[in-house]
C-alpha cells in the first residue's frame, strides 16, 4: 500500500476528499503510484465548488466542438470476462495495438449523453440508464461485452465529478458525456478482439449546428443510404457514421444543412438525418418513422414522443412516404446533440418545400417542456433526472 505523507493524510481526513476517495474506491488508490494520487486529489477540489468554472471559455459562444477538459474514465476486460472497477485518467492519448479489433474490423460503439447544471446547483445526468441499455443491445449486435447499467451509470457519474467546472452555467448550454466501447485487444484474422475498453471523456458544448437554432434546410438522399435491413442502423455502432460523410459533405457544400435519408429497399420512405430522428406534424398528429431495425431508437426522440403524449397529442410511429412531407404543417429533427431542431425547408429531387418558422411552433414547444425538465425548472414527473451528489 502507498504509504500517505503527513500532509497527504491530513488532506484525506477532510469531509470532501473522504468522501471522494470512497466514491472511486480504495483499489484504486493502493494500485497507483503517488503521482496518481495527486490527481485525484487535484479532481477532489472541484468537488462541490460550484462557484469554479474553468477559465477562458465564452460561455456564450459555445459550439459543438470539442474542448478537452480534466479527466476521462477507464474500465478493460477479457473477451469472456467481466468489467471490473475502472479508474479516472488524466484526459489524453490512449494506447492502441495496429491490430486492435476497433481499429482493423471497426469493433466499436459509441453513446451520447448530457450533464446540466440546474438554476439551484445542482447537477443532473439526462436518462443515463437508457444509454446503458441501447450499450448492452449494441454490444450483443457486435459480440462485445458491456459494462452493467449501474458501472455505466457509476463511470459517467465520476467523469462529470472530475470535470465539474467544464459544465456550462444554467442556460448556457450542457456538458456532453461520450462513452465509447471498443475492442482494443489484438486481431488479425475476422473474430471478436480479446480485450475491450470502456471509456468516457466529456466536453462542454452549445448547439450543434453551426447556425444555432436558424430552421434546418435538409436534403433528401436518393443515391445512398444510411443503412438497410439486417444491418446495423439499430445500435449505435461507431461503423454507422463515416459511410454519411460523403452525402453529408456534397450536401452542405450545396448550401444544406443536413441529409435525410430514405429506406433503402422501396427508397420512398423516410428514415433519419445524418445523427439524428426526424418528426412531421400535421394538425393534431406527430408521426415519426417506426424503428424497424434500421434506424436508431434514439432517447430524445422516446422523450419527445412521451412529452407530446402527455400533452395531448395523437403520437404515430410507422412508415411515412416522403410525399407526405408535402403537407405537413412542421418538420423537426431530435437527438441528444441537436435536442430539437426545427426543419425550415427540405429539398426533394430538385423542389423545394417550405414550412413555416416562428415561436410558436409545436417543437419549440415540446423542446422547452424538454429543457425545463433538463434544468430543474418544470417538475421532472418522469424520473428521467439522475442527480450527481
Amino acid at each position: 500500500m502507498i504509504r500517505m505523507s503527513d500532509s497527504l493524510a491530513s488532506l484525506a481526513r477532510s469531509s470532501r476528499l473522504a468522501s471522494y476517495i470512497s466514491m472511486i474506491g480504495i483499489r484504486y488508490l493502493t494500485t497507483r503510484a503517488a503521482s496518481s494520487l495527486q490527481e485525484i486529489i487535484k479532481a477532489s477540489s472541484y468537488i462541490g465548488r460550484d462557484d469554479e468554472f474553468a477559465n477562458d471559455i465564452d460561455w456564450n459562444n459555445l459550439g459543438f466542438g470539442l474542448t478537452p477538459t480534466d479527466y476521462m474514465y477507464i474500465m478493460k476486460c477479457g473477451r469472456d470476462d467481466e468489467f471490473k472497477q475502472g479508474q479516472l485518467n488524466r484526459y489524453g492519448n490512449i494506447e492502441l495495438s495496429p491490430s486492435a479489433g476497433v481499429l482493423n474490423y471497426g469493433q466499436g460503439l459509441f453513446e451520447g449523453t448530457k450533464a446540466y447544471r440546474g438554476e439551484d446547483k445542482r447537477l443532473f445526468l439526462f436518462r443515463p440508464q437508457q444509454n446503458a441499455i441501447r450499450m448492452q443491445i449494441g454490444a450483443q449486435r457486435m459480440c462485445m461485452p458491456s459494462p452493467s447499467t449501474e458501472q455505466f451509470v457509476d463511470a459517467l457519474k465520476k467523469t462529470v465529478l472530475a470535470n465539474r467546472r467544464w459544465i456550462p452555467p444554467p442556460g448556457k448550454g450542457s456538458l456532453y458525456v461520450r462513452p465509447l466501447l471498443i475492442g482494443s485487444g489484438p486481431i488479425l484474422g475476422l473474430a471478436p478482439a480479446s480485450e475491450y475498453t470502456f471509456l468516457v471523456f466529456a466536453s462542454p458544448v452549445g448547439n450543434y449546428f453551426k447556425d444555432g437554432t436558424a430552421p434546418l434546410n435538409l436534403y433528401v438522399e436518393d443515391e445512398f443510404h444510411r443503412s438497410t435491413r439486417g444491418g446495423a442502423g439499430d445500435v449505435k455502432s461507431i461503423t454507422n457514421y463515416a459511410p454519411v460523410l460523403k452525402s453529408l459533405s456534397r450536401a452542405r457544400n450545396r448550401g444544406f444543412s443536413d441529409v435525410l435519408y430514405l429506406d433503402s429497399v422501396h427508397k420512398r420512405y423516410i428514415e433519419e438525418v445524418s445523427s439524428c430522428n426526424v418528426f412531421i406534424l400535421k394538425r393534431n398528429v406527430l408521426s415519426t418513422p417506426a424503428t424497424n431495425g434500421t434506424i436508431l431508437e434514439g432517447i430524445t426522440r422516446n422523450s419527445i414522443i412521451e412529452i407530446a403524449r402527455d400533452l395531448a397529442f395523437q403520437v404515430e410511429e410507422r412508415p411515412i412516404p416522403v410525399e407526405e412531407l408535402l403537407d405537413a404543417d412542421e418538420v423537426f429533427c431530435t437527438g441528444t446533440a441537436v435536442g430539437i431542431a426545427p426543419v425550415g425547408s427540405i429539398t426533394y429531387k430538385g423542389n423545394r418545400i417550405e414550412y413555416k418558422t416562428s415561436n410558436q411552433l409545436v417543437c419549440l414547444r415540446l423542446y422547452s417542456r424538454l429543457v425545463g425538465i433538463q434544468r430543474g425548472i418544470i417538475e421532472d414527473k418522469m424520473g428521467w433526472m439522475i442527480e450527481i451528489d
